[in-house]
């Protein structure tokens, strides 16, 4: 066995980032900005208004200073005139500030009386305008990679983008194996069980960017997985769920290395997930994940969401960590690197009592994994451990 370090690092160094595309700004959410991409306008374009109100020279505000009224200054139809002495503009949030204002006064700090105002007692002394470019400027950039959320969405429609350079999508070919396994939705016989395990993992990667193709559910016969694997043709990374153990029908590996996979490794120092596999097999890496649904779920996370990262053009790297406080004492660790479920809350983190690799009830309460390295002693309440967001 290796460690879950080694494993990670040879996951990684069987993926490298894939082509960039341009797609429609539209299209973008939760894609990888591929190249810097630069703001093509100031924003605001223009000095803006703050607030309602009434734009004036700044210098002549004070207590029952009055102003003529000489036009208005609404957002996309501003007032073209030039603001003079003694004189006001009506004006909206977001309306160009006519030339000669620097200041606007908030309604409630004038009365008006037909085309005069008279400043209130004690008016409010911001400027209240936004000057123009406040926001950003032509050359600014975001930066790449950057997985793209719907602020930068925002941002970049802002900046008067129309398209962006982006990874194109890591196509992902997923592959549960088993006899005892059958879809969502079909009667089980009585041996038979559902496969989750597909469907979690789908979504897990779907969110991750990837484009996730679920294969149909491969027997245990060598014919059986030799025509799933001839499916996976074209993927950029083939993901097989259970086969991976070493019992007579664990087929997976000996049908890859039929098809001259090259084995990266097999067995990590881990729980859950021990029996995990990597390669590459038919030009193409591949991971092959315990079919235990947690592990399986676990080792997505630790493995495959890091390989995702370095196909849309982030550094190699593990999954970030944290650190929090344990809310209940916890027993020595074993020889491997535990990954227990958890639950996060009120800044302490709890893992639940039962840690059993088929329960996908705790997974689903979890919020967070708790990390511990091999024979880590026990821990007392209070105890700062490593966690991972899930």
């Amino acid at each position: 066995m290796i460690s879950v370090e080694e494993a990670l690092n040879r996951v990684l160094s069987l993926v490298s980032p894939l082509d960039i595309e341009n797609i429609p700004l539209i299209e973008a959410a939760g894609r990888t900005l591929a190249k810097n991409v630069v703001a093509t306008r100031n924003q605001p374009p223009f000095s803006a208004s703050a607030m309602d109100g009434y734009a004036v020279i700044g210098d002549e505000v004070e207590a029952d200073a009055m102003f003529k009224v000489i036009g208005e200054s609404a957002a996309g139809q501003g007032y073209a005139g030039v603001v003079k002495a003694g004189q006001t503009v009506r004006i909206f949030t977001g309306a160009p500030v006519p030339e000669g204002a620097t200041r606007v006064v908030i309604q409630e700090d004038v009365k008006r009386s037909g085309d005069v105002i008279t400043i209130k007692r004690d008016p409010d002394e911001k400027a209240h305008t936004r000057p123009e470019g406040a926001d950003f400027k032509i050359g600014d950039k975001i930066d790449a990679p950057r997985r793209l959320t719907a602020s930068d969405i925002a941002l970049l429609a802002s900046m008067n983008i129309a398209s962006v350079p982006v990874y194109r999508r890591p196509v992902v070919a997923l592959l549960a194996t088993g006899d005892e396994l059958v879809m969502p939705g079909e009667t089980p016989g009585p041996d038979q069980i559902i496969a989750s395990n597909s469907f979690g993992l789908k979504a897990m990667l779907d969110a991750a960017g990837a484009e996730t193709r679920m294969l149909p559910i491969a027997r245990d016969t060598i014919a059986s997985l030799e025509a799933a694997f001839s499916l996976a043709e074209g993927a950029d990374l083939i993901v097989t769920i259970g086969g991976a153990s070493v019992g007579d029908h664990d087929l997976v590996g000996a049908v890859a290395e039929k098809l001259g996979m090259e084995q990266s490794f097999y067995k990590v120092a881990m729980r859950p997930g021990k029996p995990l596999m990597a390669g590459r097999v038919m030009g193409i890496p591949m991971i092959g994940l315990p079919g235990n649904p947690v592990s399986s779920m676990v080792c997505g996370q630790i493995f495959i969401l890091p390989a995702l990262a370095v196909m849309t053009g982030h550094d190699p790297a593990p999954l970030p960590r944290s650190t929090a406080k344990l809310a209940a004492p916890l027993p020595p660790n074993g020889p491997r690197e535990h990954y227990m479920r958890a639950r996060l809350q009120g800044g302490t983190v709890e893992p639940f009592g039962k840690q059993d690799s088929a329960l996908l009830t705790v997974l689903a309460s979890a919020n967070v994994l708790v990390v511990r390295a091999p024979n880590d002693p026990a821990r007392e309440v209070g105890s700062a451990v490593d966690i991972i967001p899930i």
